[in-house]
């Protein structure tokens, strides 16, 4: 197998250590905002999202040599909303508290850039098993992202951890001064900036190159 060919392993792992959605791509970023502000929504959202995601991929791909050009969109986007009702139906079912905490978030699954993304651009020119793999890599890149923002905001928003008190709060007796700005949205959009910083000071190569340079500086003399 030449170097060039995706393998299981390359697409499993790099979307989690080298190409995350959120930290490279920027990608997923309303659903990260709105459901990290306890952990036990984002543990529930990154399980969706990476199951939607891996089969998606792997019913997308079966039939890719089937879709039309012009209607491959359209064929993506019911196969995607499909399993998201499966899910959204499984969570009323089985977990309705959390179904209700996570709202439309759930059903805008299937509009997110990632999920849409890795059908258009993987499965649709790959095998399906492939293809299911990479949408559990792409879905776990994902997670990853949730769950490091899921354990800042409530640890130190609230002093709990999946409801359980970790640091005892003042009003309880105890001494720590819960932080709550860190449960608002805005947040964890600063996190996630925070996040994607460490994540290219660490590795410099995911930088982006400038668009454009600033002309140096010329005096008047040099002008004329």
């Amino acid at each position: 197998m030449s170097m060039s060919q995706p393998t299981i392993k390359s697409v499993l792992l790099d979307p989690i250590f080298h190409n995350n959605p959120i930290g490279l791509q920027i990608l997923g970023i309303c659903s990260a905002l709105a459901v990290t502000s306890n952990l036990k929504t984002a543990l529930v959202m990154s399980i969706a999202l990476t199951l939607v995601t891996g089969f998606s991929n792997l019913f997308i791909s079966m039939i890719r040599s089937q879709i039309p050009s012009s209607i491959r969109m359209i064929v993506q986007m019911v196969i995607i909303a499909s399993l998201v009702i499966v899910v959204d139906q499984v969570l009323r079912a089985f977990a309705f508290s959390l179904a209700k905490q996570l709202s439309v978030f759930v059903g805008l699954i299937i509009t997110n850039c990632i999920v849409m993304g890795r059908a258009e651009a993987f499965a649709m020119q790959n095998p399906p098993v492939l293809s299911f793999f990479d949408g559990i890599g792409n879905g776990l890149g994902y997670s990853a992202m949730l769950i490091v923002l899921g354990v800042i905001r409530e640890l130190f928003g609230s002093g709990k951890l999946l409801g359980y008190t970790i640091l005892p709060t003042v009003n309880d007796g105890g001494w720590y001064q819960p932080n709550g700005m860190l449960l608002l949205p805005p947040s964890a959009f600063f996190l996630i900036g925070l996040i994607i910083w460490a994540l290219r000071s660490w590795k410099p190569e995911q930088k982006e190159a400038p668009t454009f340079r600033m002309a140096p500086q010329v005096s008047d003399k040099e002008a004329y």
